[in-house]
């Protein structure tokens, strides 16, 4: 198989479903090697919400680059554990031969008001969805040096451009990727190593396909579905869609992983319907 990334190496967190297994499959189907981690367990902050993934889906992830005749190496690693995070990246490392590209995808989203945010859910955001995204790129640095330059993606959201209620923990870990990233880039260019984040609006995967996130936008409905959830969504965005697909996302970064982004760095990219230029 060729394409934009044959003999290339992709690190993806969060990578056993949603947006990080749709960037496994985008990245493969031109050529990437895959470095996978996803936690694959539950978190008990998150647990109210929606379910996380399970080791089987990180094993779905394997079998799908796999049929694609590529090489991955995954394993279960919280990113919040900076040393299983560096150790699990050197293993993939070393199995497939280096690093080129970044894709600091995981992260979690639930919602509180500020008066009422507990503790636990303030911490865990913030640890997961951004100093995660910082042991990403600390444990890649290394090995993107060594390999004379490469490309590191975060994921941030519609909600690092802009406030939404109801979720100031998830909102300040977003804004706080876009510094980061800021910051990143300036360090890094003289390396040859870009760094950009991306920016989507709700994307179909469940994080947002939840009784709990539907109840946001159909408050007083006391069983709220996904149906209803979606025509209310509609009027987040400026294309008459309640949300996008993974794939949406995967393009647009398979793009800026890519060699016909060379020269693109220190950039926010947004997939995002024109939500944030919603009046």
């Amino acid at each position: 198989m060729g394409g934009r990334f044959e003999g290339k190496v992709a690190f993806i967190t969060g990578a056993a479903r949603g947006q990080g297994r749709s960037h496994a499959i985008r990245l493969a189907e031109e050529g990437a090697d895959i470095i996978a981690v996803d936690i694959c367990r539950p978190i008990e902050s998150v647990t109210p919400f929606y379910e996380l993934a399970e080791p089987t889906d990180l094993a779905e992830t394997v079998r799908l680059v796999e049929a694609l005749d590529r090489r991955i190496v995954a394993r279960e690693v919280d990113v919040r554990d900076l040393t299983a995070l560096t150790g699990a990246l050197a293993d993939g490392v070393a199995a497939l031969g280096g690093l080129d590209i970044v894709l600091a995808n995981a992260g979690i989203f639930i919602s509180h008001d500020a008066d009422g945010m507990p503790e636990e859910a303030w911490r865990d955001v913030l640890d997961i969805n951004l100093t995660g995204v910082f042991f990403t790129a600390h444990a890649a640095i290394p090995h993107l040096k060594k390999r004379g330059g490469g490309v590191i993606l975060l994921t941030s959201s519609t909600a690092g451009m802009q406030g939404y209620a109801n979720a100031p923990h998830y909102t300040a870990s977003k804004h706080g990727v876009v510094g980061l990233m800021k910051s990143l880039a300036q360090e890094l260019g003289p390396y040859g190593i870009r760094v950009n984040t991306v920016h989507p609006t709700g994307v179909d995967t469940p994080m947002i396909q939840n009784e709990r996130t539907w109840g946001l936008f159909s408050p007083d409905d006391p069983n709220p579905t996904r149906d209803a959830a979606a025509e209310a969504m509609k009027v987040t965005n400026l294309l008459p869609v309640p949300w996008i697909d993974p794939r949406d996302v995967s393009n647009l970064v398979a793009w800026l992983a890519s060699d016909e982004a060379r020269y693109v760095t220190a950039s926010q990219y947004s997939v995002d319907a024109g939500a944030v230029n919603k009046p």
